[in-house]
């Protein structure tokens, strides 16, 4: 199992917009110190508590400051780009980083962001529109032109040579393109159906183990279409994690701070308006009234000591069949920063290799 990083960025609403930004690119490079394989920034532009409307500016900063680590977005809200302007740029980002770009997509779930950009997202346009997007995005960067792409969104051209020498050019690093992660959400998820149909990283976003579970059948089913066998080592699992030397100094600095902090005045308000705390329940009889912060700390995150996380972490991969991947969900602790660090030091050096042996029947299915 491999350890990797999820944030939305997630920073409380007084924070500054470069502060924030600031405290993501520290992280960043600790990850990268410490050996985490891979890292994910969201985009959002309506949330004060996700308040990052360009995932690529931090990347292409953090590409700069850091030596191994794969960082990418998590992903591209693809209704609200231009599919070409996007290959472009995306193709470019590849090209700074060397090869460590991840290619993460959504298809924006906020609908104050379908709002402010004129989509309904009520209707299912926005996954209309995601699917149509990166159709087109794979085909600026595998086909050559000339063709023109007439969809139901956008119309895309990609011109023959003009006047000699004028002509698309642009291609990403990787072959044929880097990585392409899709987070999905809800069960029978259409995005995690994507992943398993193309072939794309399919990442769980951080809810009930006892739910989650359902994911796999989403990424299998996208799969038996296409006729593609999916691996579980390319799972991706996004969790609330804080470790500290004790079970006692976990929960407090993770309930008691800036996690409970956001899961109370941001993240579970804003479930609860979607009619979305069912995901976070351990069975269906449960009231929402009972689904607090510290439900949550108790049931679906991994806080503890490092035997602890150990354990936790072994029941959820155990529950869900396997996966390949843990992301530790990303939270500001710019104000206690050694205590955040330390958390990610010991889920890497404490926790991690006491789970070497998870893992081990993919080596052998392979």
């Amino acid at each position: 199992m491999e350890l990797g990083y999820f944030t939305m960025p997630s920073h409380p609403p007084e924070c500054g917009l470069k502060e924030g930004h600031d405290w993501d690119l520290q992280t960043l490079r600790w990850l990268d110190e410490l050996g985490y394989q891979e890292a994910w920034i969201g985009e959002h532009h309506t949330a004060p508590w996700e308040p990052h409307p360009s995932p690529d500016l931090l990347v292409a900063q953090a590409l700069l400051q850091t030596k191994n680590i794969r960082i990418g977005p998590g992903g591209f809200l693809l209704p609200y780009h231009h599919p070409a302007e996007l290959a472009n740029r995306v193709a470019m980002l590849d090209h700074l980083s060397n090869g460590r770009l991840n290619f993460g997509v959504a298809a924006s779930g906020l609908p104050s962001d379908w709002a402010m950009f004129n989509v309904d997202g009520m209707s299912g346009q926005n996954r209309d529109m995601t699917r149509e997007a990166l159709e087109i995005i794979l085909k600026m960067w595998s086909e050559p032109g000339p063709w023109t792409h007439k969809g139901k969104y956008w119309t895309v051209s990609k011109p023959d040579t003009m006047f000699d020498f004028l002509k698309p050019h642009i291609k990403p690093q990787q072959a044929p393109h880097p990585p392409i992660g899709v987070a999905g959400l809800s069960k029978n998820s259409d995005t995690l159906k994507l992943a398993g149909e193309r072939g794309f990283i399919p990442m769980s976003l951080n809810l009930n183990p006892a739910y989650v579970g359902s994911h796999w059948d989403s990424v299998e089913a996208g799969a038996a279409k296409t006729g593609r066998k999916p691996s579980r080592r390319d799972w991706r699992l996004v969790r609330e994690v804080f470790v500290a030397d004790t079970d006692e100094e976990a929960w407090r600095l993770s309930t008691g701070d800036m996690m409970g902090r956001m899961m109370g005045e941001y993240f579970l308000p804003l479930l609860g308006h979607f009619g979305f705390k069912d995901y976070l329940k351990h069975a269906p009889d449960v009231p929402d009234s009972d689904v607090t912060v510290e439900y949550c700390a108790r049931r679906n995150w991994i806080v503890g000591s490092p035997a602890t996380v150990t354990e936790k972490i072994e029941k959820i991969y155990r529950e869900v069949g396997g996966f390949g991947v843990l992301c530790v969900f990303g939270f500001d602790y710019k104000h206690k920063p050694e205590a955040w660090r330390h958390s990610l030091d010991l889920l890497k050096n404490e926790v991690m290799p006491r789970l070497k042996h998870l893992g081990a029947e993919f080596e052998k299915a392979a």
